[in-house]
């Protein structure tokens, strides 16, 4: 055995580069909560009961995060190159670090968060995993594993402990438990061995093989078992060894890949696994093969797989109150995920109301709770019915279980519409609570709803009063009036909202400019269903036609007619409501032995003045009469969005 001793003043080289702090006591989440970490690896995770505070490592970026219970990130104590296994002093007073990128172990007080002491190795000592034990610190490091111990007046480091149990690769995991003194167990992921540990240094007592890739490792609290976190030869699970002989006793089954095993100081077993579609964390009672609570981490990610847990990310609370795990999806998002009452049963509460069932008649609600362990007959269940009347719940008698767990109970309705049916286990010792609901359609009756001026055109702009009338309803007498003009650029636009008057009516006012669907809508009550009206108005364009180049008008018969000579071409100027893309209709006709004959349509752009001028060829010889008009046509003009308009026809006459 080879011991090397440290100076105080080296001691006292601090590490730390930097600390964000922002210390206080939190109080204990009441449920299971999740907080994404700002961390890009997960190298140790450690929970403090004293502060309530959870550490986690992070190796890549070279610090510690201080969470609440919650997942509140309370401190970042940085300048950690490499920092991996975590460890509490039995006090809790202190937080050591395991520093591999700086050959050394490094204190953090953890009242205040700030780093306090460094404790150099030596050389190419990269320590990786840490327990304490009797109040020494003991680290793996290259194949092998070595202590700290502090309590005297210079620091004094023991390397090459680990006999002849033959460890490889960069550093072993450990194992201790503060209820057993004395013993320390390593493991480098296939070879395991248990030691008797003391301030002179390790004694092996025993060693073997785990048979399989573990990832961590951990006693129970009797120091009876050695727990692995993958089964070996006994297939995916929890692996249980004798912490005597190292024989093989069943396993605590998971789901595949197992890669986390923490017991709580009541004995209770966390099992991880690695699991894109099964449970990631499995608790089990001492002993009970058969799962107590199974927590499935949800899909943060882009996979089809949810997230996964990250290896050895497990910790139990000291009071065993919940469990601490560290997830991550596909994209490398990291969440601390606080799991409550692992230690309960988690009951199934189902419960299944009618689909449909007519107000103010009798309706029967059934369901049924279940667990592992089957609770007593006469189990109190809390009963709440939400419907119209009680948006907040209104709490019904009590419904008691049987025998075998079923239940059911009668109520009468009295609001129709959605009524939910909500059943709850306040939970107990040995179960958490649980609740369940179902929702039944209560009929409601019809009311009379109607509203004026369907299929009516109006001149543009017209101001047209829309008035709705409601019929019996229970209490709610308001109605909502909307118009939606026609056009993707008018949106749909409530223009009253209120109670109808003592002959059940409301009105609003439109501005008709464009083709407008006025919709009414009563959102029904407790007792009368909701019903929407809608009718749709119509409105004409505003077009009118200017003349010119003409030298006179004067009447021909008894119609005014704009006079032009023969050779003298008319400009004919329209003049419309603008909408993008519109376009007017130009109608030509010319009169001969008494009949007007069609001469031509055409179709002309306005500009974005809402004006077209279009000029007229000359007739090229006197005696010649015409007419013309402009037109927006519904559906042909471009749009569809005003109902289809023509002006008057303009009289034109070709002179000498």
């Amino acid at each position: 055995m080879r011991t090397r001793s440290i100076s105080t003043a080296t001691a006292l080289a601090v590490l730390f580069g930097s600390a964000a702090l922002a210390v206080g006591t939190a109080g204990p989440a009441s449920a299971d909560s999740a907080k994404v970490l700002p961390v890009k690896s997960v190298g140790d995770v450690v929970v403090d009961g004293l502060h309530q505070r959870v550490y986690v490592s992070d190796p890549t970026s070279g610090k510690i995060l201080i969470t609440d219970y919650a997942g509140t990130v309370k401190a970042t104590l940085t300048g950690m190159p490499g920092v991996t296994g975590l460890a509490l002093s039995a006090d809790s007073g202190l937080l050591y670090g395991a520093v591999k990128g700086g050959d050394r172990i490094v204190t953090v007080d953890t009242q205040t968060a700030t780093p306090t002491l460094s404790y150099p190795l030596g050389d190419s000592v990269d320590p990786t995993d840490l327990e304490v034990v009797d109040g020494r610190i003991w680290f793996s490091y290259d194949g092998n594993f070595g202590s700290l111990d502090t309590s005297g007046a210079e620091p004094v480091v023991h390397l090459d402990q680990r006999g002849d149990a033959g460890f490889y690769g960069s550093g072993a995991v450990l194992a201790a438990d503060p209820s057993v003194p004395g013993v320390l167990v390593a493991s480098d992921g296939n070879a395991l061995a248990v030691y008797d540990v003391t301030a002179d240094g390790a004694t092996l007592r025993t060693k073997g093989s785990t048979g399989s890739a573990v990832k961590q490792i951990d006693l129970t609290p009797d120091g009876q078992q050695i727990l692995t976190s993958w089964g070996g030869s006994g297939g995916y699970g929890v692996g249980v060894l004798s912490a005597t002989d190292l024989s093989v006793q069943p396993n605590y089954p998971t789901d595949p890949y197992p890669n986390a095993v923490r017991v709580a100081p009541d004995g209770s077993v966390a099992g991880g696994s690695d699991s894109w579609y099964d449970p990631d964390v499995h608790i089990f009672k001492p002993g009970d093969l058969k799962p107590t609570r199974e927590y499935d981490f949800p899909n943060t990610g882009n996979s089809s797989g949810s997230d996964t847990l990250v290896d050895g990310a497990l910790a139990w609370a000291p009071d065993s109150s919940r469990i601490f795990a560290v997830s991550v999806n596909d994209s490398g998002v990291f969440t601390l995920r606080a799991l409550t009452d692992p230690t309960k049963e988690l009951p199934a509460l189902t419960v299944s109301a009618p689909t449909k069932s007519d107000r103010a008649k009798k309706l029967t609600v059934t369901g049924k709770l279940a667990s592992k362990t089957l609770l007593p007959a006469g189990t109190a269940l809390k009963v709440t019915r939400t419907d119209l009347d009680s948006p907040n719940g209104k709490t019904l008698p009590v419904v008691k279980t049987k025998a075998n767990g079923t239940f059911s109970f009668t109520d009468t309705p009295s609001a129709g519409g959605k009524v939910t049916y909500k059943v709850a286990f306040a939970g107990d010792k040995t179960h958490s609570a649980a609740s369940g609901s179902d929702a039944v359609t209560v009929s409601r009756a019809s009311t009379k709803l109607s509203l004026n001026n369907k299929g009516k055109v109006y001149s543009y702009g017209k101001d047209v009063k829309f008035t709705a009338h409601l019929g019996t309803t229970y209490k709610n007498r308001s109605v909502e009036l909307w118009a939606n003009p026609f056009g993707a650029d008018k949106p749909n636009k409530l223009i009253k909202s209120g109670k109808v008057n003592s002959h059940g009516d409301i009105a609003a006012w439109v501005d008709m400019t464009r083709d407008t669907d006025v919709t009414a809508v009563f959102k029904g009550d407790a007792r009368y269903a909701p019903k929407t009206v809608k009718v749709t108005a119509f409105a004409k364009v505003k077009v009118s036609v200017a003349v010119s180049k003409h030298y006179k008008t004067g009447k021909i018969g008894s119609r005014t007619y704009y006079w032009f000579h023969k050779n003298k071409s008319p400009l004919l100027t329209t003049t419309m409501s603008y909408y993008p893309g519109r376009q007017q209709r130009f109608d030509l006709e010319v009169y001969y032995q008494g009949t007007w004959y069609d001469a031509g349509s055409e179709y002309f752009s306005l500009g974005t003045n809402g004006k077209s001028a279009v000029t007229l060829e000359a007739a090229g010889e006197s005696g010649i009469k015409a007419r013309m008009r402009s037109a927006y046509i519904n559906g042909s003009s471009g749009d569809s969005v005003n109902s289809t308009t023509y002006t008057g026809w303009k009289y034109l006459y070709f002179s000498n």
